[in-house]
């Protein structure tokens, strides 16, 4: 729940300083600050500390007070929140951007204590009255049609759990902005958002069927708001996902932006406060997911594992399991050589799940071995009826702890690869370094079976566990696959750099090829190359998709 008593603040500088202010002013007004020094999951815990004020300090780390405001500006529209942004003297010029990026609020520095307490009441005062009348932003020039308050979603929301209607929260982040505001700057990235905007009013318009609105909301964030439950919700999301994939114009070629989904159902209790909070809390999830673009909130009180452990029983026997391919770039020629197969749970109420939900339920419900066979078999299936333009493509597929202390599972896995006709050659097998702790003796010798046998074997999220240097001294290995925390950090301190620089030069000494996982920027994928990483995987190129999009990213090559 937010409260006017506790504040959330970000300065990347003087993080001492204003902990220090901060502290001082909140003793004598009744308020608690939370300073942190990074914008690192900026969303998560901004929402657990139920702040109803955010602070960022970009005073010397202008890109960094920028990134994060965007991070936020959605969160703080949709919770009826303030965010007051606190800029160098010489930096006034980037209001604007500050402001289309979700800020509420401004302070230019040099300013005494007392004008930032001052400023930091006046966004509290905004906050207390953000769930009322919203300012029509469409009177202010230049500002989108459709660039909607989300005070007037929340308004839509009131008035529909007042007659007893069930009501549905999806909210909308739009990622891969920042390639094209490198190549064509920020008008484009702003005509970009409105056109994503005036497709989901068409998809509200015409595709539902229900009643629904959109609004928008601070940065790459928008919110459609449904008088609908169940599986109409997700036939909704499916339209709309739909419409959003398609390429978009810009200047004279084409953009395909990626997008991430957190929804929210109306629950017995629920207010448009609790329904917008737990589609936010959603949304962060799926922000932060390795592949899984939707997130579906549970009810408050509810043992999300437990429930969907029920489910599991007949996910499997009703074939609502379904892949999702990650392609994997070569660096030096941009060229897709492979996929990860990533499992998707198509569940009926809250849509595509991904494979942490998955495996968790799974272990609850005591079915990780049954799972596991199921995912293969499917993964070998389909990979082995593809058309020829993904005929070289090697396909990785992940196996799990219990696979690893099977008896047998070596001879078991071989002559199910067999089985199903797909080439050993073209298989890889992925293990996470979670998975190797048991029993490392165990672990080599069935990754040296199925390497003698054609298969090639890679270490999933290195650099995590606490024994990394071991498993590559011990483990008969072809790829490292470096985890997206190290990757996600790498353009942050040198200290960072240096990190993963070290990780892909003992594995590279080692004659092993280095796969980087969830890069996401171009500044990322630079310094990976230059520290001599030869694959990458993540949205800088794409989600993990279908086999029709990963047809549709090989004919773009």
């Amino acid at each position: 729940m937010q409260t006017a008593t506790t504040l959330f603040a970000v300065s990347f500088r003087q993080r001492d300083e204003i902990a220090e202010i901060l502290a001082c002013a909140g003793a004598g007004a009744g308020w608690r600050a939370v300073v942190v020094e990074d914008a690192h999951a900026i969303e998560n815990r901004f929402l657990a500390t139920g702040a109803a004020v955010a602070m960022i300090d970009a005073r010397g780390a202008l890109d960094d007070g920028l990134a994060a405001t965007r991070a936020l500006g959605g969160l703080i529209a949709t919770n009826g929140a303030a965010l007051l942004v606190l800029v160098s003297r010489g930096d006034v010029e980037a209001i604007g951007e500050f402001f289309d990026a979700g800020a509420t609020q401004f302070l230019a520095s040099p300013a005494t204590e007392g004008e930032l307490v001052q400023a930091l009441r006046f966004a509290g005062r905004h906050a207390a009255r953000a769930s009322g009348g919203a300012v029509d932003r469409r009177g202010i020039p230049g500002a989108s049609l459709y660039d909607r308050e989300t005070g007037e979603a929340r308004r839509w929301i009131v008035g529909r759990i007042a007659a007893d209607k069930p009501v549905a929260v999806v909210l909308i982040a739009l990622s891969r902005l920042d390639i094209v505001n490198a190549a064509h700057g920020r008008p484009a990235v702003d005509g970009l958002i409105e056109a994503a905007v005036r497709r989901a009013e068409t998809v509200a318009r015409e595709a539902i069927g229900v009643e629904a609105m959109v609004a928008r909301l601070g940065g790459s964030e928008f919110v459609l708001v449904l008088e609908a439950s169940g599986a109409a919700v997700i036939t909704a999301i499916t339209a709309l996902d739909a419409a959003l994939a398609r390429p978009f114009a810009v200047a004279d070629t084409r953009a395909v932006l990626g997008c991430r989904f957190g929804v929210a159902q109306r629950q017995p209790g629920d207010d448009a406060a609790a329904l917008l909070r737990r589609a936010s809390e959603a949304l962060a999830e799926a922000k932060i997911s390795d592949g899984s673009v939707l997130h579906v909130a549970l009810p408050d009180g509810v043992a999300p594992i437990d429930a969907l452990a029920i489910d599991l029983h007949h996910a499997i026997e009703r074939d609502e399991i379904d892949l999702r391919w990650q392609p994997q770039v070569e660096i030096a020629s941009g060229r897709i050589t492979g996929v990860e197969a990533l499992a998707r749970w198509r569940h009926p109420t809250l849509g595509p799940l991904g494979a942490d939900a998955l495996f968790d339920a799974a272990d609850r419900a005591d079915l990780g071995i049954a799972l596991s066979d199921h995912i293969q078999r499917l993964v070998l299936a389909r990979a082995v009826v593809w058309p020829a333009a993904l005929g070289t493509l090697r396909v990785s597929l992940n196996l799990t702890a219990a696979d690893i202390t099977r008896p047998g599972f070596a001879a078991l896995f071989l002559a199910r690869v067999d089985e199903s006709g797909f080439p050993r050659g073209r298989l890889t097998v992925e293990i996470t370094e979670t998975g190797l702790i048991e029993d490392l003796a165990a672990a080599s010798a069935l990754l040296a079976e199925l390497r003698g046998a054609g298969c090639r074997v890679a270490i999933d999220d290195f650099g995590t566990g606490y024994s990394s240097l071991a498993y590559l001294k011990s483990l008969p290995l072809d790829y490292v696959k470096i985890d997206k925390s190290l990757v996600r950090d790498i353009d942050g301190s040198p200290r960072d750099r240096v990190v993963v620089a070290g990780a892909i030069t003992m594995a590279r000494s080692l004659g092993l090829a280095v796969i980087a996982e969830g890069v996401e920027t171009p500044s990322q994928l630079e310094l990976l190359a230059a520290g001599g990483c030869s694959l990458y995987q993540g949205f800088l190129l794409s989600e993990p998709v279908g086999e029709a999009a990963l047809l549709e990213l090989m004919a773009r090559e």
